[in-house]
């Protein structure tokens, strides 16, 4: 008998990775006419005032958060939303996002560094063999690369949002590892604070400026349909996908961000980097691959959207 809830479960996660996908676009085709860091704050300022009311059931537990929950929460949103979302904002500026998209993945490479040593997460020796997979495949793609005039700049910050990135993936499972918030908690007070100092970095470097009704309606769709819609319909697959399932969805991304940008951004992929993105994409399946034995972690799930 064929799992209609499960096909049905399928199709919803991969729409919403076009979301997601789609977002990069939004974004490196508005981002010359609004300021990159008032451009992230206000998409999750508005995405954390859509999701506010959905914790009232769990205005209890809100609460009863400690003060050492409450700092944790904190340096979460700080690390996740201010550093990450604002870096992937600024580098979307001065990179191809087929590029960034690319380097981002280097984010499973440091937490599976730090998960041995903080978390005591193991990588099997298939998902280790499906990191090197998958850096042989970037090292492929950006040997036929040559460098633009100013990129330097985007590859440095996208350095920075990595690391932010990885940091926060670490963050996020200590937080989540202790079981005693929901996650809905985790994500919309988190998302709060981090876009509120997000949204008064951009204000305080940028001031206010006169933004276009394309440019509201951009920011509208990013905040309503690509982050607080997605977010509700990705965690309503969860409750019918396994871990690996939904990360191997998630990892579609990387292929459709490169077709994404191919079709409406202009960026071009010659042969070579097709040839590294394959390797890339297939580095990242055998990394998500679930085997028996010690915990294993999936690292390529906690890239930003």
């Amino acid at each position: 008998m064929i799992d209609t809830s499960r096909y049905r479960a399928i199709l919803q996660a991969l729409f919403v990775t076009v979301l997601w996908s789609l977002s990069w676009v939004l974004i490196k085709r508005s981002i010359d006419s609004i300021p990159p860091l008032l451009f992230a704050g206000l998409r999750y300022m508005m995405a954390f005032l859509i999701l506010l009311p959905g914790i009232k059931k769990h205005r209890t537990v809100v609460k009863e958060l400690t003060k050492q929950q409450w700092g944790m929460l904190f340096v979460l949103g700080l690390v996740f939303y201010t550093f990450t979302q604002g870096g992937q904002f600024l580098t979307l500026k001065h990179l191809d996002a087929v590029s960034f998209s690319l380097i981002l993945n280097f984010t499973s490479v440091l937490v599976a560094i730090l998960g041995i040593f903080f978390l005591r997460e193991v990588p099997s020796r298939l998902q280790w063999g499906g990191i090197f997979v998958f850096l042989i495949g970037v090292v492929i793609y950006f040997s036929s690369e040559k460098l633009a005039g100013g990129s330097i700049l985007g590859f440095v910050l996208a350095i920075f949002t990595v690391s932010a990135n990885a940091g926060a993936s670490m963050l996020g499972r200590a937080v989540n590892r202790q079981q005693n918030i929901p996650p809905l908690v985790v994500t919309v007070v988190s998302m709060g604070i981090g876009s509120i100092i997000l949204l008064s970095a951009g204000l305080i470097s940028n001031g206010w400026p006169m933004l276009k009704l394309n440019d509201w309606l951009v920011i509208l769709i990013l905040a309503v349909v690509n982050t607080a819609f997605a977010f509700t319909l990705w965690n309503k697959t969860l409750q019918v996908l396994s871990s690996v399932e939904s990360s191997m969805i998630n990892n579609t991304m990387l292929i459709q961000i490169a077709l994404l940008a191919w079709l409406f951004l202009g960026e071009k992929l010659s042969i070579w980097n097709i040839v590294g993105l394959i390797l890339a994409a297939t580095g990242v399946f055998l990394a998500n691959i679930k085997t028996s034995g010690k915990r294993k972690t999936n690292f390529f799930r906690d890239i930003i959207k």
